[in-house]
């Protein structure tokens, strides 16, 4: 079954990481904003990018965050996953540090970064647990991150949504 799903990421840093994993082509996903576009949209401050993610989360049932090295340090992915869980749309994690960024390879670079903090540690349920006690952050093998995603995304939607049954 496809998916409608809003991915939310450090959009200068992970950018062309994600853009690998948009690709996969298993998933619905929002169409993904151009830097131009993103631009925009910030030109109109806070009040703007809310109403865009608010709208941009309409009809969606998974929030996916694609955690790279200082993701859970910004404030639109936060508010993302606030309003995701305000929602009880299904929400789930996946590391992508060992997802090669294609221009830092042609720097003679890995183009690999460092694991990023876990996003879901920043909050907590009703009753004071750690959101990242329920919502499900997978971690790629270094090898295989790019097949492991690609295999497994639908089934960890799937699971992410019915989680969200529970909270």
């Amino acid at each position: 079954m496809s998916r409608r799903v809003f991915y939310s990421f450090h959009f200068e840093q992970d950018s062309r990481r994600v853009a690998q994993i948009r690709n996969i082509g298993v998933i619905e996903g929002n169409k993904p904003a151009s830097s131009n576009e993103w631009e925009t949209v910030k030109q109109g401050g806070n009040r703007a990018i809310k109403q865009w993610i608010d709208a941009s989360l309409q009809n969606r049932s998974c929030l996916i965050v694609l955690i790279g090295e200082h993701t859970s340090e910004r404030k639109w992915v936060n508010y993302e996953i606030e309003q995701a869980y305000n929602k009880g749309m299904g929400i789930l994690g996946i590391f992508i540090h060992n997802i090669k960024d294609p221009l830092l390879c042609k720097s003679g670079l890995s183009g690999k970064s460092k694991m990023g903090k876990n996003p879901f540690d920043n909050f907590r349920l009703r009753n004071g647990d750690l959101l990242s006690s329920v919502v499900s952050c997978y971690n790629p093998q270094a090898s295989s991150a790019y097949n492991d995603i690609a295999q497994n995304i639908e089934q960890w939607i799937e699971d992410a949504i019915d989680a969200s049954k529970e909270l």
